[in-house]
């Protein structure tokens, strides 16, 4: 059954620049690798129109996009373009949420198989979701099966209540950071020594990061914070790095290239995710922490499944959301002592192989196509 299946993951842009467009790309070539044929049908995040072969059994399709809003790349081509293709497929992998393909595949006449990714929930738009309702009851009413990323997610979400019957768990999984260790130990040196507490994501609201700079306040001078990325938030949180007094205790890093993000990884003795939203989801960034051995402080946000991936006691520690304090006291309890800290990076590492390889992601991901839709 396998090498004669052909499959298109549907939803959001390419290149890629988040966690939701890297999970399909990546189940693209994972999937394709295995001898199935899959393609990616997308918008183009450049603007124009591309096409081109991933290797032999993959076709990243992407479509030409009008403008980006509310999140949204507007790609009316998107279609047109799955209207002439999705005869092709066995089955369309749609990864929500995406307004524009969820429109495409309603407006494409498919008739076959139907997998919905469900990602997360809308959050930030929710003025905007009362007029998407109607679109995504009938995308959740289409599809044969619903994939979440975490139990938790799909237990919690209030939208899919009433396809619990019809959901199952794909936890994502990604490639293992490999760390330089002469690019880390450069690193390391820059901040003299101190312990590195290390954060990557956007600089926006959800991501709590005002809570983590605040953390910093009940650091030991032993203690570095470094917070990559960039955002609206930048110059904010840098007014209160100043008024804090925490400068050259907590640096922005602004963006860090994709290959110069192993050795922050591999030269943190702590990753923190500090997000206060169910808007984080999942949290790539502690599964590519936890490949490097390093263990993870992160929220208990309700109805989030980030503290589920990182085990409580396990591969790190979970706190309230929004609570400076505790972040500080979970980050020292870590780092307290050799034996703590090798419990927790050992734990770390663990829970990513048994976890979230992206081999087990694509295996898995066959094994629900060949199990629940075969």
């Amino acid at each position: 059954m396998r090498r004669q299946l052909n499959v298109l993951q549907l939803g959001k842009f390419y290149p890629l620049r988040g966690g939701v467009e890297k999970v399909a790309y990546d189940l693209m070539v994972g999937l394709s690798e295995r001898g199935i044929h899959c393609d990616m049908l997308c918008a183009s995040g450049g603007g124009g129109w591309r096409s081109f072969s991933v290797n032999g059994c993959a076709r990243l399709i992407g479509c030409h996009t009008w403008l980006k809003a509310y999140a949204t790349m507007i790609a009316p081509s998107m279609v047109s373009t799955l209207r002439a293709i999705a005869p092709r497929y066995d089955i369309i992998h749609i990864h929500h949420p995406d307004p524009m393909a969820g429109l495409a595949l309603f407006l494409s006449g498919y008739k076959g198989r139907v997998v919905v990714h469900w990602h997360s929930d809308i959050q930030k738009q929710k003025h905007l979701l009362k007029f998407y309702l109607p679109l995504q009851e009938w995308l959740l009413g289409r599809a044969d099966l619903v994939i979440g990323t975490t139990p938790v997610y799909l237990k919690e979400s209030p939208f899919l209540r009433a396809v619990q019957h019809k959901c199952v768990c794909l936890p994502i999984g990604v490639s293992p950071m490999q760390p330089a260790p002469q690019a880390a130990a450069r690193i390391k040196a820059r901040y003299g020594g101190r312990k590195i507490v290390f954060s990557l994501g956007r600089l926006v609201a959800y991501k709590g990061y005002r809570f983590l700079v605040e953390a910093a306040q009940y650091l030991g001078d032993g203690f570095v914070v470094l917070i990559g990325g960039t955002g609206e938030l930048k110059a904010d949180l840098q007014r209160e790095i100043d008024s804090l007094g925490l400068r050259g205790k907590v640096e922005l890093l602004g963006r860090i290239a994709d290959s110069d993000l192993p050795a922050y990884y591999g030269a943190c003795d702590v990753f923190c995710l500090s997000s206060v939203q169910k808007t984080e989801a999942f949290g790539i960034v502690q599964i590519e922490a936890m490949s490097c051995g390093k263990p993870v402080v992160a929220t208990r946000i309700p109805q989030s499944g980030v503290a589920y991936v990182n085990a409580h006691g396990v591969s790190g520690l979970n706190v309230e959301p929004g609570n400076a304090r505790e972040l500080a006291r979970a980050i020292m309890a870590i780092t307290k002592d050799g034996q703590t800290y090798a419990k927790y990076s050992a734990g770390a590492s663990r829970r990513y192989g048994e976890m979230f390889t992206k081999e087990r992601m694509i295996e898995k991901c066959l094994e629900i196509y060949d199990k629940k839709l075969g």
